[in-house]
C-alpha cells in the first residue's frame, strides 16, 4: 500500500499510471491519519513552492511518524524540493526538512561564450551519478530523464546524481529511505520506470 499525497500541485494521473505500469497498488489518503497504513509515500507536485503550505503540520506529522517507522518516502519534482528546508520561491513555507538545504532558482549560467541556458529547464537532460544508492539500481550514469522545473536543490551529501542546466543541481537524492528525484520518472520511459521499481521494492522490505 502506497499512499500517493494530492495537495492539488499538479495532475497525478501520469503518476498513477507509470505505478500502475509496474504492478504497484497506490491509494490516496483524504486526511493524514490515512498514513497509517503506508508501506510507502510519495509526494508529488508541480508549480510553485508555496502549493506544498496545503501539507499543514497534521500532514507533517503524519509523514514524519511514517518515515520514523522505517517506511519509504520519494519525493518527485516538487515534492524533492520539499523534503529540504525551504525554498527561495516561497521564503516563509518551511518544507518538510528531513534534509538539509534551502532551494534556490536556477541561474541559466553566463551569456559569455554562449552559456546561458533558458529557464525553466524543460525536456530531457541526463544524470550523473555521483555514488551508489539504491534508489538509482540499476541505472547507468548518463541515463536521460525528463525534466520541468525552474528551482533546484542545493548539491550536499545526500546527492545521489547531478545534472548540469548553466549550474550543476541535486537531480537525485537519497538519505536512509527518504529519496526524491527533480525529474519526472512517470514521463522518464524505462529509466523513469526502473526508479520506480526500486522505490517499490524498498516499500516490500520490512522495517
Amino acid at each position: 500500500m502506497i499512499a500517493l499525497i494530492d495537495y492539488k500541485a499538479g495532475n497525478l494521473t501520469s503518476v498513477r499510471k507509470a505505478f500502475a505500469a509496474i504492478g504497484a497498488e497506490l491509494y490516496d489518503p483524504g486526511a493524514p491519519g490515512d498514513l497509517d497504513i503506508a508501506d510507502a509515500i510519495v509526494v508529488p507536485g508541480v508549480g510553485h513552492f508555496g502549493a506544498t503550505s496545503a501539507l499543514d503540520r497534521g500532514w507533517v506529522e503524519a509523514i514524519r511518524g511514517r518515515v520514523a517507522a522505517g517506511r519509504p518516502l520519494l519525493g518527485i519534482c516538487l515534492g524533492l524540493q520539499w523534503l529540504f528546508a525551504g525554498s527561495d520561491e516561497a521564503p516563509d513555507c518551511p518544507g518538510l526538512g528531513l534534509l538539509p538545504g534551502s532551494c534556490y532558482r536556477l541561474s541559466g549560467g553566463s551569456a559569455e561564450n554562449g552559456g546561458a541556458v533558458k529557464v525553466p529547464h524543460v525536456g530531457w537532460n541526463n544524470i550523473r551519478i555521483q555514488r551508489d544508492a539504491p534508489i538509482v539500481a540499476g541505472i547507468p550514469s548518463g541515463a536521460q530523464v525528463y525534466f520541468t522545473h525552474s528551482y533546484v536543490a542545493p548539491v550536499t551529501l545526500d546527492t545521489v546524481a547531478v545534472t548540469e542546466h548553466g549550474e550543476p543541481f541535486a537531480s537525485v537524492v537519497q538519505r536512509g529511505h527518504v529519496a526524491g528525484v527533480q525529474f519526472h520518472p512517470e514521463k522518464s520511459g524505462e529509466v523513469g520506470l526502473t526508479i520506480l521499481r526500486n522505490f517499490v521494492r524498498a516499500s516490500r522490505e520490512p522495517c
